[in-house]
């Protein structure tokens, strides 16, 4: 007979594999999902939330369930400290058993407890890329909400989801790309048709338009397509 703990990691194995046989869309939908399925899978939480940290210090949630995951991201966006940001920065995972009692980020804790019914927080690095980092956190508003157990299943729950969340970014990524070669491709053709020239010497024209105007090669195709003349560049 399998213990709580057992069937608690079996459900978030299922999820897992669940996860990564139907990938979301975006990465939009993905952090929906992501957030739902912690709330549903994980015992103490009774809400979640994704906070973006951007390179330029600019906090953004992206999702969330109810308002106050925005409301406590807000807040450390205006005080530069509170956990989630933290966890985000830091590439480390922050636990709050009880607002009332926490000494760090007391700025942050303050307001918390003013405008939020927020009394546990658990917050776990999400993904780390070139222009921002995010974190995956958990709330309640019972103080020592998450037991070991639970603090286990989210950090397990980060990891599947940050696999899920970067498969996605890539697929959107592959599918900019193919979108940018295509729109490139008609420009090429309307350049050849318009100006009688080779396929080498249309993409150069666009390449030297592209550096004489500052100007990305797709962008400048798109404007092209667009207008639907080469004299329109």
């Amino acid at each position: 007979m399998g213990t709580a703990r057992d069937d608690g990691y079996r459900r978030l194995a299922d999820l897992a594999h669940e996860m990564s046989q139907h990938l979301p869309d975006t990465t939009a939908t993905a952090f929906d999902d992501l957030i739902a399925g912690a709330v549903t899978h994980i015992r103490a939480a009774q809400y979640a939330g994704v906070t973006v940290v951007a390179t330029d210090g600019a906090v953004t949630t992206p999702a969330s369930t109810g308002d106050h995951p925005r409301t406590l991201d807000a807040l450390q966006q205006q005080h530069r400290q509170g956990p989630c940001f933290d966890a985000a920065t830091d590439h480390d995972s922050y636990f709050i058993a009880d607002l009332h009692t926490e000494t760090r980020w007391p700025r942050f804790c303050s307001d918390a407890l003013s405008y939020t019914p927020i009394r546990a927080i658990a917050s776990y690095q999400l993904f780390n890329t070139h222009n921002s980092v995010g974190a995956l956190n958990l709330y309640a508003e019972d103080p020592n909400a998450f037991n070991q157990h639970d603090r286990d299943l989210g950090y397990i729950f980060a990891a599947h989801a940050a696999i899920v969340w970067a498969a996605v970014e890539r697929g959107e990524q592959f599918r900019s790309a193919l979108a940018s070669r295509d729109i490139i491709g008609q420009a090429k053709g309307m350049i050849m048709e318009r100006y009688n020239l080779g396929p080498i010497q249309a993409f150069e024209l666009l390449r030297r338009l592209s550096q004489e105007t500052n100007t990305r090669i797709a962008d400048l195709a798109q404007r092209l397509v667009n207008n639907e003349h080469p004299d329109s560049l």
